[in-house]
């Protein structure tokens, strides 16, 4: 149906806190044009100042879910004025003898304006068929929770 592609780039550097190993940072850049500074994470000789890819695989569970919602609410005669999320993931053993992000926590936080405003009812069923129809969550094996959603839900206020 559609591809998608990016650009990764490493250049071996030394570590700047560990002169013994290598630096991970890299770049990626996205069909756009946009770049991002990438590394490992903090614990894994990273860079704290560069997104690592367990923060990118997050963040894109929590932009699928968040797209899938909008479109929903909208199609549904929804204005949604404001949506605001902290998504956490939790990279955990395995029972291969491995890590994996088993986990993600989505925490959206919604403010809905218009004349008509969906009641909590109506919201979560907008967030079970956003659920299901994320590309991404359906391409994961982690588990995605929504935590208790946060909406206000009248006319344009916001959280």
């Amino acid at each position: 149906m559609s591809a998608h592609q990016s650009a990764i780039r490493w250049q071996r550097n030394p570590h700047e806190a560990d002169v013994q190993t290598y630096s991970r940072n890299h770049q990626v850049t996205l069909n756009g044009g946009q770049q991002v500074n990438v590394s490992a994470s903090v614990e894994f000789k990273g860079d704290s100042s560069c997104a690592d890819p367990e923060q990118m695989l997050v963040s894109a569970v929590s932009s699928c879910h968040m797209l899938f919602f909008l479109a929903i609410a909208d199609y549904q005669g929804y204005l949604v004025e404001s949506y605001e999320d902290d998504p956490v993931g939790h990279l955990e053993s395995n029972d291969r003898k491995g890590m994996e992000i088993t986990r993600i926590e989505l925490s959206p936080r919604i403010a809905f304006g218009g004349d008509k405003v969906p009641d909590q009812k109506v919201i979560s069923r907008i967030h079970a068929s956003a659920h299901r129809s994320c590309f991404i969550r359906n391409s994961i094996t982690a588990e995605v929770t929504i935590n208790d959603v946060e909406a206000a839900i009248s006319g344009g206020s916001h959280l």
